[in-house]
């Protein structure tokens, strides 16, 4: 039996949840060129219809990531999941002592949660050739004492969801991207000036000299659903700030 080393996205459905802006929004971009046909999820339907229109056509599905019974509803309408792509959930930074731990987890919920809702209702409709891309970050290795230790439990979170589902779900591939510092909506939570600070000094600080783009993040998943070996495996994408 010949394998091919890449695997082709012409033909097949990629599903995209948190697909209407930053690194999903690329993401569904990329995947289209290449031939897949797309499916994005999002929170606010007005964001995914402007994001389909960018893509050049997607379905367009609203749901909350949070909410089981809404996850589930996404995937009783499709038939088929080649390729599951999870970049959705926010930013809850705070540190413990000054915050409310029901707010500070509700990253922890969004992020694990969710993804164990999202692969559980996608899994009976993919076949064996395909794989999930869940989205970790940088604060699993990089943790700071500036309020992410829920957002470093999260991401460290992911990573043993995925290495766990792989060897569950096999042949099926499950690997996780974890970003650095990215130009996307996801800052916006901290104000604009909180924003602009945070970016700044991160670009300042990253051996590369500047923050990463939605594009380049892109290009790793892509990596990911095509490359057929790839397992159980954490991609950083980090522009080196796991060093510094």
């Amino acid at each position: 039996m010949t394998i091919p080393s890449r695997t082709s996205l012409n033909g097949t459905h990629v599903v995209v949840l948190g697909g209407s802006s930053g690194i999903g929004l690329a993401t569904a971009l990329a995947a289209k060129t290449m031939g897949a046909h797309i499916t994005i999820v999002g929170r606010t339907l007005e964001k995914l219809r402007r994001a389909a229109a960018e893509i050049g056509g997607a379905e367009t599905v609203v749901a909350d990531m949070a909410n089981r019974k809404s996850i589930e509803a996404v995937f009783a309408g499709i038939s088929r999941v080649d390729h599951l792509v999870i970049t959705a959930g926010g930013v809850h930074a705070g540190k413990l002592a000054d915050s409310d731990p029901d707010k500070l987890l509700a990253e922890v919920n969004e992020h694990i949660a969710g993804s164990l809702y999202a692969v559980k209702a996608a899994l009976t409709r993919m076949p064996p050739t395909g794989s999930i891309v869940l989205m970790g970050g940088q604060f699993s290795d990089r943790p700071s004492g500036n309020g992410t230790s829920v957002m470093a439990l999260a991401c460290r979170g992911i990573e043993a969801l995925a290495r766990s589902l792989a060897l569950e779900f096999k042949p099926i591939r499950v690997n996780v991207i974890s970003p650095g510092f990215v130009e996307t909506p996801l800052y916006n939570v901290f104000g604009k000036e909180g924003r602009t600070s945070l970016l700044t000094h991160a670009a300042n600080t990253l051996p590369v000299g500047r923050i990463g783009r939605p594009d380049e993040i892109a290009d790793a998943v892509l990596f990911l659903l095509t490359n057929g070996y790839m397992n159980c495996e954490v991609l950083h994408i980090d522009g080196g700030g796991r060093f510094v």
